[in-house]
């Protein structure tokens, strides 16, 4: 199995690491082409939102699955047809995390819970490294959608880490926190690569555009 890694940053470069010999890199120096694309079996990519439109055109060309963890880019209504007329399967996920979709079955029944308590109040507060661009993170924007509330969502940009995404529930008498904190870019890879063979493997998958808790939520009810 071959697969391409298209951006080589920090979580990229952690996928390539992992894959080993399996991977195929592609960066500003040695870019991607729809033809090298093509001769691997599924592409990785977590490029910035401004390279998506023209990667987007190279992974049409090339047909092959495609897994993006590309945040800040807002998606084309008629993204999930482009790729469905290619019989191709991409998966679109801002936080490749296994343990996150737990956190976010919890956010559900938390925002479900929380019309109980009196006048609750929401915060989420997002930690990243000073080289993440945009803010709030898109996983920040996904907790507030997982728990279907409207929250104030803050962020800081610190030194080198990797991801810290925490919930403040507030009431007059009462406080609920829940937190999520990475310890290694590489808990992203490894959810990027399974999403890919995942792709590649599950032949109930049908061609579209899938979020990944999706995947993640197929994958556990199978359990």
């Amino acid at each position: 199995m071959k697969i391409s890694v298209i951006g080589t940053g920090k979580t990229g470069g952690s996928i390539a690491e992992l894959l080993g010999e399996q991977a195929v890199s592609f960066n500003s120096s040695n870019k991607p082409t729809a033809s090298k694309v093509a001769k691997t079996d599924a592409a990785i990519i977590f490029v910035p939102g401004e390279a998506a439109p023209e990667i987007i055109e190279i992974m049409i060309d090339a047909e092959v699955p495609a897994v993006w963890g590309t945040t800040g880019y807002g998606w084309s209504e008629d993204l999930p047809e482009r790729v469905k007329a290619i019989q191709s399967k991409w998966v679109i996920g801002s936080n490749f995390s296994l343990g996150m979709n737990l956190v976010r079955k919890a956010l559900n029944v938390l925002g479900e819970g929380s019309d109980m308590l009196d006048s609750p109040k929401f915060h989420i507060h997002e930690t990243h490294h000073t080289d993440k661009k945009d803010a709030p993170s898109g996983t920040a924007l996904s907790w507030e959608k997982w728990l279907n509330k409207e929250a104030r969502i803050s962020s800081s940009r610190i030194g080198d880490v990797k991801g810290i995404h925490e919930l403040h529930i507030k009431t007059v008498n009462e406080s609920i926190y829940l937190k999520h904190e990475a310890h290694d870019r590489k808990l992203f890879a490894e959810g990027a690569i399974w999403a890919a063979k995942k792709l590649l493997n599950d032949t109930e998958i049908i061609p579209g555009v899938y979020p990944f808790s999706e995947l993640f939520d197929k994958a556990f009810s199978s359990q």
